[in-house]
């Protein structure tokens, strides 16, 4: 069986293939660490600054313990035709009130869940990147996405 061949990937245009590929995903995957134990799930965006990714949580779920105790975390995202986008990152408990409030507008899920932007349960992570990485179906190659600018 000979090896599928990729097709040729323009430098240029990486920034613009991942955030393809996290568009289409919608869904990452967030890594983070218990203790010496990865973890891994699934998770909702609620905001997307180019390769910055904001998620919502709530005080209780475990990750935030997690997240408390190393901050540094991976996103993957991996849409129907296989290709990947690993962002690689640090989650900081977002406080700018102006962030919050646009990402709260932005949102009804939040709002009908939370009720208010001051409810003492909600955190907002700010993933802020320090690498992106992107790799077609089969190439088992990444590729750097330039991530400056962000």
């Amino acid at each position: 069986m000979t090896k599928p061949a990729p097709e040729p990937i323009d430098p240029a245009r990486l920034p613009e293939l991942a955030r393809a590929v996290m568009i289409a995903a919608r869904f990452p995957m967030l890594a983070s660490i218990d203790g010496d134990q990865p973890r891994v799930r699934p998770v909702s965006p609620v905001r997307t600054d180019g390769f910055t990714v904001y998620v919502a949580n709530l005080k209780g779920y475990h990750k935030t313990a997690e997240l408390a105790a190393n901050p540094r975390v991976e996103l993957c995202y991996l849409d129907a035709a296989h290709d990947q986008v690993r962002i690689t990152g640090t989650a900081e408990v977002l406080d700018d009130r102006e962030t919050l409030q646009e990402i709260w507008d932005a949102n009804p899920l939040l709002r009908n869940y939370l009720g208010s932007i001051d409810n003492p349960d909600l955190i907002v992570y700010r993933i802020a990147p320090s690498r992106a990485r992107f790799m077609r179906e089969w190439a088992l190659e990444y590729h750097e996405v330039p991530i400056g600018g962000d």
